[in-house]
């Protein structure tokens, strides 16, 4: 009876991981329409207009009172800020390095961020790492430290964003909130020191908001909208299938932003670099193809914690 209800919420889970990386997949296509706009004015519009998106929702959805009840506690408090540290960075280092001209890195970070994700369902939550899984992540160690020796420096931008995401993806998993009010709190966290640097950036004349036309404007606006919904679809996925399952996915959004950062925008790519992905790849597929194996009987998910 439990197999039965669990296929329902494993299905849905893995519909909304899609989704989500689907979604960040085209990412990088956005943020390139705002490359005039400073990374740290990017980030704070993000968090801006996302906090205001989320609770015109809740409020929308007359959810407050029970918003209020659920999230505002000192112990709730200490868990989402943890989580709000770790997805700004994310954000601030993703929107930077894809205007920078760094894409094909970042996907990098991204397909190193599956198996991190098993790691750390090993270690904090006990999901037993397998005994072929180690050759996978003995692979990806290897490629990283290849391209490390191609780069001449660590590649930290990949780095970051693997470990911040990966950590972020853990602390869902255990986080005591629905990804609508998690999400929502977390922004909150962040919201008045963002707004506090968008004050100040008008202040001293580098405001991009309402200086740059409607185009540039309704696209710093709708940085909220198309920050929140993939972030709403990976929380609720995180809830509904073992982290392994959300690190499968995983491969989607790096596949399709590493082929935007080489084909469409001509990104630096050659031969010592394609070594080094094709490792860390082969790792991917080595996990995937024992993920599959492995999981062709039905799957149950990890108990949901606070659902609201």
């Amino acid at each position: 009876m439990d197999a039965v209800k669990s296929k329902p919420t494993i299905d849905r889970g893995i519909a909304y991981g899609v989704g989500a990386y689907l979604l960040w997949g085209f990412f990088p296509v956005y943020w390139k329409l705002l490359r005039d706009v400073s990374a740290l004015q990017l980030l704070g519009h993000r968090i801006g207009w996302s906090f205001l998106f989320l609770i015109a929702i809740i409020l929308f959805t007359k959810q407050w009172n029970a918003f209020r009840k659920r999230a505002l506690t000192l112990k709730t408090l200490k868990i989402y800020l943890f989580a709000a540290v770790l997805i700004g960075v994310n954000w601030l280092t993703y929107v930077w390095a894809v205007n920078a001209g760094y894409i094909v890195e970042t996907s990098l970070g991204y397909f190193i961020n599956p198996l991190l994700s098993v790691l750390l369902g090993a270690v904090f939550l006990r999901e037993r790492l397998r005994r072929a899984q180690w050759i996978p992540v003995g692979l990806t160690v290897a490629g990283v430290g290849y391209l490390t020796w191609v780069y001449g420096s660590i590649p930290w931008i990949a780095l970051l964003l693997a470990v911040t995401f990966a950590m972020y993806g853990l602390v869902k998993k255990i986080a005591p909130l629905s990804s609508l009010y998690g999400l929502t709190l977390e922004t909150g966290i962040l919201f008045l020191p963002a707004l506090g640097y968008l004050i100040m950036a008008e202040g001293s004349g580098t405001g991009a908001f309402l200086h740059s036309g409607g185009i540039s404007d309704s696209l710093l606006i709708g940085t909220g909208v198309v920050t929140t919904i993939p972030l709403l679809m990976f929380a609720s996925a995180a809830k509904r299938i073992p982290l392994m399952i959300v690190g499968i996915l995983q491969y989607i959004a790096p596949t399709m932003q590493f082929l935007l950062g080489v084909i469409v925008y001509k990104e630096q790519f050659d031969m010592s670099r394609l070594a080094g992905f094709a490792v860390v790849w082969s790792a991917l597929i080595i996990f995937c193809v024992e993920n599959f194996l492995h999981h062709r009987q039905p799957l149950r998910p990890l108990p949901e914690l606070g659902e609201g």
